[in-house]
This record gives structure tokens, sequence and C-alpha cells, in this order.
């Protein structure tokens, strides 16, 4: 029974339990910790889809610049559309 309860004991130990039942009963601590996060989530969000948005971006760019058919006007239109926007001006 001793090994057993030492077991469960490491255990707890091991998923820091204690820390947690700490957090929970300081409410303003998990509310700081969450807004913290939830910042760092939102600009790793934002800084990921200005990367991604500016690489389709550029492919577009090059795809224009091969005036393909079909596909060239509408993809010069669209980049056309986007550097407006950039300058500030009205569409």
């Amino acid at each position: 029974m001793d090994k057993r309860l030492q077991h469960i004991a490491s255990e707890m130990e091991r998923t820091h339990i204690a820390d947690y039942v700490d957090l929970l009963n300081r409410p303003i601590k998990l509310i700081w910790r969450n807004l913290l996060a939830g910042s760092a989530r939102g600009v790793g969000i934002a800084i990921g889809f200005t990367f991604f948005a500016a690489t389709i971006l550029y492919v577009l760019r090059i795809l224009g610049a091969l005036n393909l058919p079909i596909i060239g006007d509408y993809i010069a239109d669209i980049v056309r559309i986007v550097q407006i926007q950039l300058e500030g001006k009205t569409y």
C-alpha cells in the first residue's frame, strides 16, 4: 500500500497538479496568464496571416506577369485592387 501511495504521489508531482490547484485558487493570476496567452496568439496569427498574404500576392504578381489569357487579367485586377487599397485610395 505504501509503495502504491508513493507511486501516486510521484505521478501527481510529475503532472504539477499542485501548481494547477494554486493557479485555480488565484483567479487574478489565471486571468493575467490567459490575457497574455491570448495576446500572444493574436499577434502570432496576425504575423502569420501577413506573411501568407504577402506570399500569395507575390505569386499572383508573378502569374500576372506571364500574360496568361484569362487568368492573367483576373490576377492583374486582384493585384491592382490590393495595391490601391494599400495606398489608401478608395476603389
